[in-house]
């Protein structure tokens, strides 16, 4: 994966270079639609290895908002502004900073609180090789992911015991699989919110 940690660390680089201004607009829209808060997101998440890191998003939700650490469609904690920006992912346009230093990848698991990747047993626990993504095959799969969580009953559970086991299934299937051509399509992919075919599904 030489190529992967090179492509990573260029692309990172680059995009900072031509997006910082985009990053001001939005902190600055941050600021003035939703006052009282940082316009910077910052949570410890589990990295490669098991390696605690901090994550750095733009902020979507309500200040001290408290709640559970699985989102759902509609709910009240996220702003407008932040809806705006969690659907077109501008939420995440920070992680660059993540993938330049190391703690991240373009494409990868995405990064989870403590108390999920780093519970891992047995032969599940090789997802942690990886180093967490700003996209990935499960990403793709589960895009509309609060959305599905928005409709069933028990959010947290469903998630626990439906989602996130395939994803993890989804994500040892990436480890094994590994093609670098394959991340340049999950990355425009996700670009251009279209579905790709990965492992005889459609993503």
């Amino acid at each position: 994966m030489a190529l992967k940690y090179v492509f990573d660390r260029v692309a990172a680089l680059l995009g900072l270079l031509l997006i910082w201004w985009l990053l001001i607009v939005v902190a600055i829209l941050i600021k003035v639609k939703m006052p009282g808060g940082p316009a910077l997101f910052r949570q410890t998440r589990i990295g490669r290895h098991g390696k605690p890191f901090t994550i750095y998003k733009f902020r979507t939700m309500t200040v001290g908002h408290g709640g559970s650490s699985v989102s759902v469609a509609g709910e009240s904690r996220i702003t407008p502004l932040g809806a705006v920006l969690r659907k077109y992912k501008i939420d995440e346009l920070p992680e660059l900073w993540n993938v330049l230093v190391g703690d991240m990848s373009f494409v990868g698991p995405r990064p989870d609180v403590p108390g999920y990747a780093d519970r891992l047993q047995g032969e599940d626990r090789e997802v942690l090789e990886l180093r967490p993504g700003i996209t990935g095959p499960a990403s793709l799969k589960y895009r509309n992911e609060e959305e599905l969580l928005a409709a069933v009953d028990n959010p947290q559970e469903y998630n626990d015991t439906v989602i996130y086991p395939d994803k993890v299934r989804i994500n040892r299937y990436y480890l094994h699989n590994y093609s670098f051509v394959k991340d340049i399509e999950m990355i425009v992919c996700t670009v251009i919110g279209k579905k790709m075919k990965y492992n005889n599904e459609m993503i």
